[in-house]
């Protein structure tokens, strides 16, 4: 499984992907987000699903990304563009997958910011290949392991938070998803875009970086439930019998 967060505030995009693979019981890592930059042109693109399917859209787009004159002034150019590459992908190698038991199941998220763009713009694209623009009323993206960060994400981000709480947004959302889902975990990477600066800054975290995080949330957590207003419950309480009956 994969947990990989986009969000779209006010002044830019922030993202987190983790970067662990799961074969039965084998855990290894490897990157699940890539960063393409040249100019006024700056796009990341994070992916969950089948890594054989991942890679080889990416080539096949990279490659055509490549090609002399080949330049998209828009974001949702490439978007489509990398659409392209997914569906011949899937033409390829989606029936031969299926006999295998294996699904197609290629989600990715692409934000970023191109030449054209009056602003900065994030994408959910589907493994068929068509895709959805996310927006203000819902300024965050899942893929992968969606449950887990979900609450977190609704409770707390605002399309007019600052970049520091939706970072600290995007982490809380990892970290409640890597608590409950074994296949989810460290080292994770993340990508940071400021509204019109054409720069994604990128940052990798291992465990022992963050270590002193899920303690602290956890203890927080477990106060802030302590202190949560009582009344109703006594009420429910009061309904028990005595324990010495």
């Amino acid at each position: 499984m994969t947990f990989c967060v986009a969000i779209k505030i006010a002044d830019g995009l922030v993202g987190i992907a983790d970067t662990r693979l799961t074969s039965g019981s084998v855990h290894t890592t490897a990157r699940k987000v890539t960063v393409h930059q040249n100019g006024h042109h700056s796009m990341f693109l994070m992916t969950s699903g089948l890594r054989s399917v991942r890679d080889k859209a990416l080539t096949y787009f990279e490659e055509e990304l490549e090609q002399e004159g080949k330049v998209f002034n828009k974001l949702y150019q490439a978007v489509n563009a990398f659409a392209t590459q997914v569906r011949r992908v899937a033409a390829e190698d989606k029936e031969a997958l299926e006999a295998g038991g294996l699904d197609f199941n290629l989600f990715s998220i692409i934000g970023g910011q191109l030449e054209k763009d009056k602003e900065h713009k994030l994408y959910l694209l589907y493994p068929q290949g068509n895709w959805v623009e996310i927006t203000e009323s819902s300024p965050y993206v899942l893929i992968g392991e969606t449950s887990y960060g979900k609450p977190i994400l609704d409770r707390v981000l605002r399309f007019n938070s600052d970049m520091e709480t939706a970072l600290k947004v995007a982490y809380l959302a990892f970290d409640s998803t890597r608590i409950s889902a074994v296949d989810v975990g460290f080292p994770i990477d993340v990508v940071l875009y400021r509204r019109d600066s054409f720069k994604i800054a990128q940052h990798g975290y291992d465990r022992e970086d963050l270590q002193h995080l899920p303690q602290w949330w956890q203890d927080r957590l477990r106060a802030s439930v302590e202190e949560l207003p009582n009344e109703w419950v006594h009420q429910a309480l009061a309904k028990l019998p005595d324990r010495d009956r």
